[in-house]
């Protein structure tokens, strides 16, 4: 009873929402910010607001922020809207400029006064939508469905940020967005790397966050799979790395960070690593956990082509690499030659990689794999895409004269 209670009043919300986007004008200099699905102040879209706070048009222009915590605090005179609810839907109805990192639900309408500025999530290893040839059920219930779901939402985005010119080409076919502008400028949520990466700069944040300034700093930050789940958007953390181990072997000299993806829902318990481990949940801003870290671990995330930025070590912890590469993903390029750092499978090896690196023998890998990723990346991404904002607000003015 209750779950039809549940579903005739989304439906009835639903049907008032079309409603107000048939009946209700679109309203100038109104922007739409959201993040990972309105889960944190994070990535792309936060660093074009502050860039615009910095400018200030967050005052000029009412800058709406979507989250599924009402009480996230921004800086700035933007206004905080609870996801999915009615004062939600009634921005999403009468927004100029939407500036978003994730696909949106299906029923929102795109209306053609709207501007869709896609930010998209990252430079993608591991294969994405129309390439991918399996579905897991929790997703999907057919890889056809899941298709047809990604096209019909990617035919509503105006413009896509690309990090590199790989990215370009690759989310042309896999979003199946030829015809439209890919704004190759690098991602605004790296402009920070350019800009803090200063030892002052870097000291404050590992204040802010407890981190100690006595120790080097290892960011252990591994993707979700799409096998090891509790529901759909909802993935267990699951990782192989004997934390027991590591920390008799390396907490002499470094300490750990360890990143849950945004799309992980786990609490774990760390207590026994008190001092060794510092975890950080999906609200934390992993480019800030960049400047701090002295090297990074991850495994086929995306964080590798944001981290090398800085041109500090990276290592890789591909324990299930033929399972995911053959079974769960599949990759678009060849992952063990072009890591631009040592991969092991078990803690032992890893740890070893650790204690044993030396920058000069992967220099080369390193500057090719920066000349093919990040070439883009300039620190001024975020200054391009508020110039398009503005731009986008200045031609809705004239046009509804």
């Amino acid at each position: 009873m209750k779950k039809r209670i549940r579903t005739w009043i989304k439906n009835r919300t639903i049907n008032l929402y079309h409603l107000m986007v048939k009946f209700l004008p679109v309203e100038k200099k109104v922007i739409l910010f959201e993040s990972n699905l309105g889960r944190n102040y994070t990535g792309n879209p936060r660093a074009i607001y502050e860039e615009m706070i910095r400018h200030g048009l967050d005052k000029d222009y009412q800058c709406i922020w979507f989250f599924e915590n009402p009480g996230t605090k921004i800086p700035g005179a933007g206004k905080v809207v609870k996801r999915a609810r009615l004062q939600y839907l009634y921005y999403m109805a009468v927004g100029q400029i939407w500036v978003f990192d994730c696909r949106q639900p299906e029923f929102l309408i795109k209306r053609k006064e709207t501007a869709y500025i896609q930010t998209w999530h990252g430079t993608p290893l591991k294969k994405l939508a129309l390439d991918m040839e399996q579905i897991d059920s929790v997703v999907s219930s057919s890889v056809e469905d899941y298709h047809n779901a990604f096209r019909k939402n990617t035919a509503s985005w105006d413009y896509l940020l690309s990090q590199n010119h790989f990215s370009t080409e690759t989310f042309k076919r896999c979003f199946d967005f030829e015809g439209k502008p890919v704004l190759e400028i690098g991602y605004p949520r790296n402009d920070v790397l350019f800009r803090k990466n200063k030892p002052e700069a870097i000291k404050k944040i590992k204040k802010r966050y407890g981190i100690p300034l006595d120790k080097k700093v290892i960011l252990y930050a591994p993707t979700w799979r799409d096998n090891e789940f509790y529901e759909q958007g909802r993935y267990k953390f699951v990782s192989p790395l004997d934390f027991d181990l590591a920390k008799k072997e390396l907490s002499g000299e470094y300490v750990f960070l360890v990143k849950y993806h945004y799309l992980v829902a786990d609490q774990i318990d760390w207590s026994d690593y008190e001092g060794f481990v510092y975890s950080f949940d999906e609200k934390a801003d992993i480019s800030e956990l960049y400047l701090t870290a002295d090297l990074l671990i991850t495994d086929y995330s995306s964080v590798m082509f944001d981290y090398s930025i800085l041109k500090r070590p990276m290592l890789f912890f591909a324990y299930d690499l033929e399972n995911y590469k053959d079974n769960l993903r599949g990759f678009y390029f060849d992952f063990l030659e072009e890591a631009p750092g040592p991969i092991s499978k078990d803690t032992r090896t890893l740890i070893a990689d650790i204690k044993n690196y030396r920058q000069e023998e992967w220099t080369a890998k390193y500057e090719a794999f920066s000349e093919k990723y990040n070439h883009a990346d300039d620190g001024r991404a975020s200054e391009k895409v508020m110039n398009l904002i503005s731009n986008l607000v200045e031609e809705g003015a004239k046009s509804s004269k």
